[in-house]
């Protein structure tokens, strides 16, 4: 049977070894197992187990390898590997010692790239280490393989490491577990209560991200996994924060990297009105409107360039009821939706400190957050992140000068000289189309004085910026920012960074659409709000991932592919859209693989069309789902 389906054949094998036959008693034979001698030298699995070159010499024998494996093509059970792999595994102990006379602690195996996934052993909960470096013993030529190990037995990194004269010595290398993909990166580290939970949550987040545009059910593809996904997000020890929490993580190593961290914080209603028996919803928009829905305030890093980097933080709420904005002036802002600002504020606040001065984070936000308590807890914050946020012109903010005279904000900026223009492009919404717009630029420090009924808090010190357009196009309300921040603005260059920086607040509202129409969030049929919240943790992160394709191949185009697609995905898409069988020796750039998987989603690439948008690359992803798995079953 190796030597028919298998495609590395029967052997030879090395070392001591023992095989196996798979019998059904109603089918017959249905494939084999074969372990023998590990690997000498593999530079993961030895800093993993924490080897010395001493104690590796002396207990080489104790590690196995699982070094072939075949259920035959045409047995199609679910399930079926990773069954056999747990049976084997529970009587392989006391077999090799029947044999050979010791027992060994640890099981290896090695899956080629591209050609298979490793979903039985990952299934058997074996862990994933890393990769080989594609050396072989000859030094070249060899394949990249993942490296899985299995624990057998509870204490075995004493026995592996334990050298001749018997004290045990662990090599104090790197160790921590290498992540199998991006899924396992965001979320390998959720501290679900139990290791299964955290298993299923992969499982559902792959599935999730290869079908962005199914329903449960069609994303799942089975009954079973379907059943197994419901109650998964019914469990009791499931819960969305927690979900996320792992994602904030993986995003701050993230920011650690950048210089410059520009993070955007806006608010989106998400309306559940079309399932009326849904439980725990409130009231969004207006009375009248009568809409149902949950509320939803997230903050995202961005890159100066765009990319975003992920999540930082995200509040999810029902509202009791929408009161009135008198009865709303009189509450402290504890008790006030206008606190999720300053409880956004805080959180990247916190990784601002931790980063300390290798990062600068600046929070940005719309006209909402123009309340004087979120520039008053940027003052009273040490070492937090900057603020740049929009003034909202209605409120008319007080400012003192240098002779303490109280003017309005807008008057005194109006009246200063104009150090400037600038051109910027504004995106399009629902009201208006794109155009590029000049701007006239003014700009001064100011000290915003406290709104009348907070005149307990203190002034604060900003610099202003405000961009007005010039010569708008006719029917058109001109374009006008007033730019408040806590970065200090010392020439017209710092002006134009600022506003530069603004623009790029448009991020979290295509992350919002992504989220809303790439991810259909409001189908979601689950009948109650915590089920609700904890699929938006799930979706919220492959939103995003979908969002950082689509921004990323702007930011470095010429980088391999390989920085986003698994080699099997990028061969998957060269060979269907160029229509060959083999794909090329090197990947293609990041642009170029981004331009082919436009085109699976239905992007034209005419001159003049532009980059594809995360519209047609969500589409482009779902294809290719299904591509790469055709690509993996008959690709040599």
């Amino acid at each position: 049977m190796l030597e028919s389906y298998h495609y590395l054949g029967s052997g030879p094998l090395c070392g001591a070894q023992l095989r196996y036959l798979i019998r059904s008693e109603h089918y017959g034979w249905l494939g084999g197992l074969s372990y023998s001698a590990c690997a000498r030298r593999v530079e993961s699995r030895d800093e993993w187990i924490g080897w010395t070159e001493e104690s590796r010499k002396c207990n080489h024998r104790l590690v196995i390898n699982n070094s072939r494996y075949l259920i035959a093509p045409m047995i199609k059970v679910k399930c079926l590997a990773s069954h056999v792999l747990s049976k084997s595994q529970s009587r392989l102990v006391d077999d090799w010692e029947k044999v050979y006379n010791y027992r060994p602690v640890l099981l290896e195996t090695y899956v080629e790239r591209g050609r298979f996934a490793g979903t039985c052993y990952r299934a058997s909960n074996w862990k994933y280490l890393g990769s080989t470096k594609g050396l072989g013993r000859q030094g070249k030529g060899a394949k990249v393989k993942d490296v899985y190990v299995m624990e057998l037995k509870k204490n075995w990194q004493k026995e592996l490491c334990r050298s001749a004269d018997g004290k045990v010595k662990v090599s104090h290398a790197k160790q921590e577990k290498i992540p199998r993909d991006w899924i396992e990166e965001e979320l390998g580290g959720a501290k679900l209560r139990d290791k299964r939970l955290t298993a299923r949550l992969l499982q559902m987040t792959g599935m999730f991200y290869e079908k962005p545009l199914s329903n449960i059910p069609q994303a799942c593809e089975s009954v079973k996994a379907a059943k197994a996904a419901y109650r998964f997000l019914d469990n009791e020890y499931v819960d969305w924060k927690t979900i996320l929490e792992s994602h904030y993580e993986a995003t701050e190593e993230r920011v650690k990297e950048k210089r410059l961290v520009l993070v955007a914080q806006d608010t989106t209603a998400l309306n559940y009105s079309r399932h009326p028996h849904t439980e725990g919803l409130g009231p969004i928009g207006t009375d009248s409107e009568k809409f149902r829905g949950l509320m939803v305030h997230d903050t995202m890093a961005f890159t100066e360039h765009g990319t975003p980097l992920g999540l930082l933080d995200v509040q999810c709420w029902s509202r009791n009821g929408i009161g009135s904005r008198k009865e709303c002036d009189k509450k402290p802002i504890e008790q006030k939706e206008s606190m999720k600002w300053l409880t956004s504020y805080r959180a990247v606040s916190q990784v601002q400190k931790r980063c300390r001065k290798k990062s600068m984070l600046v929070v940005m936000a719309d006209r909402e957050a123009d309340i004087h308590e979120v520039f008053v807890e940027h003052h009273t914050t040490v070492a937090g992140a900057e603020l740049l946020i929009r003034a909202e012109r209605s409120r008319n903010r007080k400012v003192i000068d240098d002779e303490e005279r109280i003017e309005f904000l807008w008057s005194k900026l109006e009246k200063q000289a104009v150090i400037g223009t600038r051109e910027i492009l504004i995106p399009p919404n629902e009201k208006r189309s794109a155009r590029q717009a000049t701007l006239k630029v003014r700009t001064m420090p100011v000290m915003l004085y406290p709104p009348r009924t907070k005149k307990k808090l203190p002034t604060v010190k900003v610099w202003a910026v405000l961009a007005q357009e010039a010569n708008p196009p006719s029917g058109v309300n001109g374009l006008e920012w007033m730019l408040l921040t806590t970065v200090e603005v010392k020439n017209d260059k710092d002006a134009y960074k600022r506003l530069e920086w603004y623009a790029r607040r448009w991020g979290i509202e295509c992350y919002h659409r992504i989220i809303k129409s790439g991810c259909r969030v409001e189908s979601r049929q689950l009948e109650n709000a915590s089920r609700l919240r904890n699929a938006l943790a799930i979706d919220m992160i492959i939103a995003w991932r979908i969002h950082y394709l689509t921004t990323l191949g702007h930011e470095t185009p010429d980088v391999p592919c390989t920085v986003y697609f698994s080699e099997s995905e990028w061969k998957a898409l060269t060979t269907f859209t160029n229509k060959t069988k083999t794909p090329p020796d090197t990947p293609p750039s990041l642009n170029e693989a981004v331009s082919l998987l436009g085109k699976l989603g239905g992007h034209l690439g005419r001159n003049g069309d532009g980059h594809p948008g995360s519209e047609v690359l969500w589409r482009g992803m779902a294809r290719l789902a299904d591509i790469e798995t055709a690509y993996e079953l008959y690709a040599a």
